[in-house]
């Protein structure tokens, strides 16, 4: 007996505990895994290079593009680099495994050599908002000038100048050029072929006598095609001044002059002759000019003394002249302009003070005796009786 007791005790112990273990033991948690990624983009080709083509011709291509997300794709923009690059009318929103367009076009006209433009393109993409496409390549001039200006500075003692201007063929077809013809009497142009068909060297001089300024003409050659028929090569020549005022002319406040007022004129002498100058003179009284030599024979300084309440008389041409030891410019002339007095603003009038006042209607007074001696109107004529 004592060992049965013994016994079922340790069974009922056991029991005890393993109850107590179950119940404090936590629950067990369950994790689900997560494959979301939210909406992806991605280009058959972000780059695309159109090769060699000719300037002018226009470059189109487009861009198409994957959604490989789980959730909508959307385009927020796409922005092109510069105006010579527009974007067609794209995509804008892409479910997930479907695709996308981006028409773009490039406008070529005037570029030569390698070319790349870029295009951005913004989107909802948490990891690549953004994406930039391109399009590169070369473009060529059937005709190439260089330079495509022909420019020639002179001196002032110089009596010509030239430039030379290479054209090259980029074309299949030969090209022929005939003799070179100028639209300005001060430029000659000579033309001789480097390679036959392919290249030409066009010399571009000035022909004397020159006057000072810029002058711009163009050469004309004739060619064998139909399209273009005749090359044209624009030419500039800068033929610099002698002697230059600098400003040009004086300008004053409006008159008469409230204070005493200097201004200064500074005279260059760009010749390779030393120069002199002299007996500087404003041709209206009161005025005080003056001449300093800054550098000898090279540089002076006008000096001008306006007196107060001084006024440019009315339709009289005032000017400072000085003489100078340059046989072209014997005496130099600067003009000197006054600025009008702004006029005057008087605001309008109310239009109670500009209104005369008015009078109140009053009807007329009866007058008997008139009444009765106006005669009588004549009786209405008879209504017509139909039968």
């Amino acid at each position: 007996m004592k060992n049965l007791a013994w016994a079922v005790g340790l069974m009922m112990l056991g029991t005890a505990i393993v109850g107590a273990q179950q119940t404090s033991a936590p629950p067990a948690t369950v994790t689900t895994p997560t494959n979301a990624v939210g909406p992806k983009i991605q280009f058959a080709t972000p780059v695309y290079e159109f090769g060699k083509i000719r300037a002018g011709e226009p470059i189109r291509y487009t861009f198409v593009f994957t959604n490989t997300g789980d959730q909508v794709l959307i385009l927020n923009s796409v922005q092109p680099q510069c105006g010579c690059t527009t974007a067609g009318e794209w995509t804008k929103q892409v479910e997930p495994g479907g695709t996308g367009t981006i028409p773009i076009q490039v406008n070529t006209l005037g570029y030569n050599g390698l070319v790349i433009k870029q295009v951005t393109v913004t989107c909802n993409v948490a990891s690549q908002p953004t994406t930039f496409l391109q399009l590169k390549g070369t473009l060529y001039k059937p005709i190439d000038f260089n330079p495509p200006l022909a420019v020639l500075n002179l001196p002032p003692d110089g009596e010509t100048a030239s430039v030379v201007v290479t054209i090259t063929n980029n074309t299949d077809e030969p090209l022929m050029l005939a003799y070179p013809e100028s639209n300005n009497r001060m430029f000659s142009a000579q033309l001789v072929t480097n390679t036959p068909g392919r290249g030409f060297q066009l010399t571009v001089a000035v022909v004397p006598p020159l006057s000072t300024g810029s002058v711009q003409g163009q050469i004309n050659l004739r060619t064998g095609w139909t399209n273009p028929v005749v090359l044209t090569v624009p030419v500039v020549a800068n033929v610099q001044p002698a002697v230059m005022a600098i400003p040009s002319y004086v300008t004053l406040a409006p008159g008469p002059l409230a204070t005493a007022v200097t201004n200064s004129v500074t005279i260059q002498n760009n010749s390779t002759n030393a120069l002199q100058l002299s007996e500087p003179v404003v041709n209206v009284p009161g005025v005080v000019a003056q001449i300093n030599e800054i550098r000898p024979g090279r540089a002076f300084t006008a000096t001008l003394a306006f007196p107060e309440g001084f006024t440019v008389p009315p339709g009289q041409q005032v000017e400072l002249t000085v003489k100078s030891t340059n046989p072209k410019y014997p005496v130099i002339k600067v003009p000197i302009m006054q600025m009008p007095r702004p006029a005057v603003y008087h605001p309008p009038a109310t239009l109670a003070a500009t209104l005369a006042p008015v009078r109140p209607l009053t009807p007329p007074r009866p007058n008997p005796q008139a009444a009765a001696s106006r005669p009588l109107p004549p009786p209405p004529p008879p209504l017509p009786v139909s039968r």
